[in-house]
């Protein structure tokens, strides 16, 4: 019974971190200049490769951050770069609309919707610590996270529908409100992340 509270309550955990409502509103955003009937794919491609980037940190993530020498404050740093430039774009888009720079319909690929929009540092550091505290429990683990992600997954897929529903000028509005919002995101994960560093310099 133990152990089955344990890995529902690391379930909760990630699915808490992933975030999946807020995750909503940016996920609207960036699917905007996306041919509609793609929408859904390019939702389920960018779900699946977080995904898989979840299991990589869980069965491999210590040993893929040390062969490369690097810390996972290194990751909120650049991860929080990433959102700060993307959202500075959303808040001033360019002439063409697109936020990535791309021709019009381009859609996004792995960053910032798979990393750091499910798969973020949050998410990778809960990981390594439940590996690294028990590692005998990976299959509990690898339940809770896959548990986790489809409840994510989920609501997110179901959030394209609101593509439907919601007319230009409010995706306008809702675009520059999440951009905003991820550029006071990305200075909290740029500021966790050098704290963190100081921290165990």
């Amino acid at each position: 019974m133990d152990n089955s509270i344990s890995t529902l309550s690391a379930g909760v955990l990630l699915f808490l971190i992933m975030d999946p409502l807020g995750n909503i509103p940016v996920f609207l955003s960036l699917l905007k200049h996306v041919a509609p009937g793609r929408r859904r794919l390019v939702m389920a491609r960018e779900l699946v490769i977080a995904l898989v980037v979840l299991f990589v940190i869980l069965f491999a993530g210590g040993v893929v951050l040390k062969a490369l020498q690097l810390r996972l404050e290194s990751i909120s740093i650049a991860g929080g770069i990433v959102l700060f430039l993307i959202g500075v774009k959303m808040v001033f888009p360019p002439r063409d609309g697109n936020i990535f720079g791309g021709a019009e319909g381009s859609e996004p690929f792995i960053v910032p919707m798979a990393i750091p929009g499910v798969a973020g540092p949050s998410a990778m550091a809960a990981l390594m610590l439940m590996a690294n505290s028990e590692p005998g429990r990976t299959a509990d683990w690898s339940l809770a996270l896959f548990c986790a992600w489809l409840a994510t997954a989920l609501i997110l897929l179901c959030s394209t529908y609101l593509h439907r529903w919601l007319g230009e000028s409010v995706l306008n509005a809702i675009e520059r409100l999440v951009g905003m919002l991820l550029v006071a995101l990305s200075v909290q994960m740029f500021l966790d992340g050098v704290a963190a560093y100081l921290a165990h310099r």
